[in-house]
């Protein structure tokens, strides 16, 4: 069943699918800044928008929809189609 708190299917610019790829990877601010050799303050800002398009109120729940939403892949596990109705959760289509 799907949580309807992540029932959104947030449009993310190719930088902030980046960066959502590290922090699902488990990396800090810090250490995605270092990587991708920008300021911490530019991975602040591009997490706080991800939080907000995503209605996510933190890290924890933002995997979540992410991996809900098809937008991660972690260690080959949910490395799925993405849904052709992009307003419509994974989990449902699979159902």
């Amino acid at each position: 069943m799907v949580n309807n708190k992540y029932n959104n299917a947030a449009s993310l610019s190719d930088r902030e699918l980046e960066i959502l790829d590290l922090v699902a990877y488990g990396l800090t601010n810090h250490d995605i800044a270092e990587r991708l050799e920008i300021s911490k303050r530019t991975v602040d800002n591009h997490i706080s928008n991800i939080l907000t398009k995503t209605k996510t109120e933190n890290r924890v729940e933002l995997v979540r929809w992410a991996l809900q939403w098809g937008k991660v892949c972690i260690d080959d596990v949910n490395c799925c189609t993405l849904p052709l109705n992009p307003q419509q959760p994974f989990d449902e289509v699979h159902s």
